[in-house]
């Protein structure tokens, strides 16, 4: 195993670790629900979620699935890059190999993500840092409006994209539409990829 693998683990690992949800998401989601005037239930209907569910990424009890985001982005009008934009009006956006590993967040289906680039406002794509662990990742397959691009920069895993199952290594990449069932499932014991929504 090389440095940066030795370092890549090791972050991972204490990412795993921590409990708190780095980038608070529900408070969005709850700013613009009260903004709105709608209830959680209105929400939960109009995103085939469960008021529960709602209520605890509100809370940021659990940090909700990417497909979750995008149900509730549309449920409010809005796109999933406007509901993870921080203050700001950043042109330019540098993140660190570091700091994006530092800072993935674990999610209710079991893989870690970063939002990168939350400072650019309005973005025209979402770029993200998955992070999966083998045996950890909750079996699932799920469709949502736009497109996605996938590349993998560590690991090896499983990707299903409509009737079809890729085995995606590093260096490999996948572009497909998102109302297509997908799902991913690590093969190897870690994966990390990149995937882009637009």
């Amino acid at each position: 195993m090389t440095d940066d693998n030795n370092v890549i683990s090791t972050l991972l690992m204490q990412v795993h670790d921590e409990k708190e949800n780095l980038f608070n998401i529900g408070d969005r989601i709850k700013s613009l629900r009260i903004h709105q005037k709608r209830t959680l239930q209105e929400i939960a209907d109009s995103s085939d979620l469960s008021k529960s569910m709602i209520s605890k990424i509100e809370n940021n009890h659990t940090v909700p699935s990417i497909a979750t985001l995008v149900k509730i982005a549309k449920s409010l009008g809005t796109n999933i890059s406007n509901l993870l934009e921080q203050d700001g009006w950043a042109r330019t956006v540098y993140t660190t190999q570091a700091e994006a590993l530092h800072n993935l967040t674990l999610t209710e289906k079991g893989y870690a993500v970063f939002p990168y680039a939350a400072s650019f406002h309005e973005k025209k794509m979402q770029p993200f840092l998955f992070s999966a662990k083998k045996g950890e990742v909750v079996p699932h397959r799920l469709s949502h409006e736009g497109e996605e691009y996938v590349f993998i920069i560590e690991g090896e895993m499983k990707m299903s994209v409509g009737e079809i199952e890729y085995i995606l290594k590093k260096g490999d990449s996948l572009y497909f539409s998102s109302l297509q069932k997908h799902g991913i499932m690590p093969v190897s014991d870690t994966v990390v990829y990149l995937d882009v929504f637009v």
